[in-house]
């Protein structure tokens, strides 16, 4: 019998965490992660992809905004 508890760095919130601190960089753990099943892995995978994605481009914007908004505040 082999119920061991996964390690803490293969528990979920581990990697929701990892996901949030450092992006993408955390895929690593998914694939070496007993837990899940290729498929699981490439899902989450494409999800990980995708959000960060968005993210980049919600940043790209936020900072266009902001730069936006500086310059008008110079002109003042």
């Amino acid at each position: 019998m082999n119920n061991q508890e996964p390690k803490w760095y293969f528990k979920d919130w581990s990697l929701v965490i990892s996901f949030l601190c450092i992006g993408p960089f955390m895929l690593p753990l998914v694939w070496t992660n007993p837990r899940f099943n290729k498929n699981i892995k490439i899902i989450i995978s494409l999800v990980v992809i995708v959000l960060s994605y968005i993210l980049a481009l919600v940043l790209i914007s936020s900072l266009k905004s902001i730069s936006t908004y500086y310059q008008l505040l110079s002109n003042i």
